[in-house]
């Protein structure tokens, strides 16, 4: 099932070492089968607060995700954004194909339903 991998980066910034990051970072994926789906665009908030940009990374599964982010090709370029860019990642699976939502609602009502 496909996994994603989100990062809510809170700040910019245009240092040498953010731009090597962003150059070397697609072939830290490649051997993980992960791809950009959204790459720092102006976000429009619609809810809430959302102060800085979104990174959305898409892989084929959990495990390659866990795979991509432990492995030492990104260990070692990772210090490149995290030393100038404050931010929250997290790795997180997708639904199944069909997923519905009143089934999890219908779960969670009956979960919370008093015994007789």
């Amino acid at each position: 099932m496909t996994a994603y991998a989100v990062a809510h980066l809170r700040t910019t910034s245009s240092h040498d070492d953010v731009i090597t990051y962003i150059e070397l970072i697609q072939e830290t994926m490649d051997p993980y089968g992960g791809r950009f789906l959204v790459h720092g665009p102006e976000v429009e908030v619609v809810e809430g607060e959302w102060p800085g940009t979104l990174v959305l990374l898409a892989f084929p599964d959990l495990d390659s995700a866990h795979d991509w982010y432990a492995s030492p090709a990104y260990r070692k370029i990772l210090p490149l954004r995290t030393a100038h860019i404050a931010g929250d990642i997290i790795l997180a699976e997708g639904v199944a194909p069909g997923y519905d939502a009143r089934q999890t609602a219908a779960a969670i009502r009956a979960a919370a339903e008093p015994e007789s």
